[in-house]
């Protein structure tokens, strides 16, 4: 299996970056999009828990916004092959003092061969 192909890192990290721009924005709409709508997609957030896209649908529009204050630090994106790949990132806002996590699984999906997230996890712990 080949890890990083350069072109697979580069798409990877254009639709993370999507996804960040629309966190940032509460674009919900393109937030959904690339969410993959499947029951096995799982999102386990600071303070809850979805199990489906449905689910996580429902959650994007009652949850508060993402701070605008907002900064990542230490981005990894791993792929492997063509069509799966990790980023995980850290973060930092004036919302509070601890420190994010977030993590999330991508796969090319679908018809159109988008890249999805099916898998999310989002904590928030004291600086070490």
């Amino acid at each position: 299996m080949d890890i990083n192909l350069p072109e697979v890192v580069a798409e990877v990290c254009r639709v993370f970056v999507e996804y960040e721009r629309a966190l940032v924005a509460n674009d919900i709409e393109t937030m959904n999009a690339l969410f993959w709508d499947a029951l096995e997609t799982v999102r386990y957030g600071i303070a809850e828990i979805q199990h489906g896209g449905e689910a996580i649908r429902q959650w994007r529009e009652t949850c508060e916004p993402v701070p605008a204050s907002r900064t990542l630090h230490r981005t990894v994106v791993t792929t492997f092959g063509r069509d799966f790949a990790t980023v995980s990132t850290e973060f930092t806002s004036d919302a509070t003092p601890l420190i994010g996590r977030q993590m999330q699984s991508w796969a090319r999906l679908g018809p159109a061969d988008r890249w999805k997230i099916v898998a999310a996890h989002v904590s928030l712990i004291p600086e070490p």
